[in-house]
């Protein structure tokens, strides 16, 4: 099979349009999480998110049909998607048989959903269609083929918080089956009402800010934002000489059949799926040197999750850093695994693993190495990404430093 490497990585999260400004902001301990303006937050128990600068996206020079009606879930995508390839020194002609992998979620909820105030304030004499052109999930994924004129295989994926994670093991299966010699691979997902008020009437959520692992968490912090990264065959990048950022090692994902919201509490059904990861990879739990958690700063989802760990590393576990940038970028729902695969990625490339932020005391159900306070310069090898959904849907990344 064709061995996949990463050669580009766009981001756009509340913490910047890009991912130098996100990584640096990052490293710095900053977090993205704030008061929410874009829609009324009076009567819940959360009035903060991590929410993206409308105006600090660096959008690509697409025709202007492509923007038309675009939600601001695509803009994102466009957006992620333009850095990535610019990195990767990429710029595909129309009609390039490249595939398009994303993980989709609320798309654009957001822009339908003060439509559907009025029609029920005014009645059915309201009238228009485009606030719902993007309201199918896969819409994001559409808009970025169509501004490169993309014809591959177009797929969205939708479980949840593992969405984009699976996107990426997806897209990189594709090129080990020879079905694609680039993909576009990620996710995008986008603030709305619906998804803020339902984390909130889950009681899911931190009045001020999510804090890892932390033994006074109080819940998550929604956010937003897309992860982009250009997936190729390995003899193809070197072929034109590109500079490899990372290789995708391999791909865990299962289904734990417990609940819709809550994890299975002793951690063995992720623990499963970490161990499918490190199958698939071929790669010794031995060989791991940190672990980007998914660490959403609940109070069922930490413990659980470090048991998992646990389970699979036994007595080694302490000596691998654990980090969860959700203190920082918040729970970006389906393009969380997207954002934290390509934070992980960067970790593998500067060797500094970014801190836990929020973290200032480590509740002793969860027995870590969550790196507080500073990031941790560290020669990594292997690294895993994890992303443990809502409805049971897991998903693990295995990435390796690019050779």
């Amino acid at each position: 099979m064709e061995r996949v490497v990463i050669t580009g990585v766009g981001l756009v999260t509340a913490l910047g349009p890009d991912q130098a400004t996100t990584w640096r902001r990052l490293l710095a301990g900053e977090t993205g999480i704030r008061p929410l303006s874009l829609f009324p937050t009076e009567g819940y128990r959360a009035r903060t998110a991590a929410q993206v600068e409308d105006g600090s996206l660096k959008l690509p020079p697409v025709a202007p049909q492509t923007l038309r009606h675009a939600s601001r879930a695509s803009r994102f995508a466009l957006a992620a998607a333009s850095e990535a390839l610019a990195q990767a020194g990429l710029n595909p002609t129309p009609s390039v048989p490249w595939a398009v992998v994303f993980g989709g979620g609320a798309a654009g909820l957001f822009e339908a959903e003060p439509f559907v105030a009025r029609r029920l304030r005014l009645g059915p004499k309201v009238r228009g269609v485009a606030e719902f052109v993007e309201v199918p999930q896969d819409a994001p994924t559409d808009r970025v083929a169509a501004a490169w004129g993309l014809c591959g295989e177009r797929i969205t994926v939708t479980t949840a918080c593992s969405s984009s994670t699976i996107a990426i093991g997806l897209g990189a299966e594709l090129i080990r089956q020879g079905r694609a010699e680039v993909v576009l691979a990620g996710g995008t997902d986008a603030l709305c009402q619906l998804t803020f008020a339902g984390f909130n009437s889950l009681r899911a959520v931190d009045p001020e800010r999510a804090r890892p692992f932390d033994r006074r968490r109080q819940g998550l912090s929604i956010g937003e934002g897309a992860a982009v990264v250009v997936l190729e065959q390995a003899r193809g990048a070197a072929r034109r000489g590109a500079r490899p950022l990372a290789e995708v090692l391999g791909l865990g994902v299962t289904n734990d059949a417990y609940h819709m919201t809550q994890p299975e509490p002793s951690g063995a059904s992720w623990a499963r799926t970490v161990r499918a990861a490190l199958e698939d990879a071929r790669v010794d739990p031995q060989d791991v040197g940190y672990i980007n958690a998914h660490g959403t700063a609940t109070e069922q989802n930490d413990p659980a999750e470090c048991a998992a760990y646990q389970q699979v590393f036994g007595q080694r576990l302490t000596h691998i850093p654990i980090s969860s940038v959700k203190g920082a970028v918040g729970h970006c729902l389906c393009a969380a695994g997207g954002i934290e695969a390509a934070i992980t990625v960067l970790a593998l490339v500067h060797q500094i693993l970014p801190p836990t932020v929020g973290l200032e005391e480590l509740d002793e159900a969860c027995p870590i190495d969550a790196i507080p306070g500073q990031p941790r310069s560290k020669a990594v090898e292997v690294a895993l990404s994890s992303s443990f959904a809502f409805g049971g849907n897991s998903a693990v990344l295995v990435l390796g430093r690019a050779s």
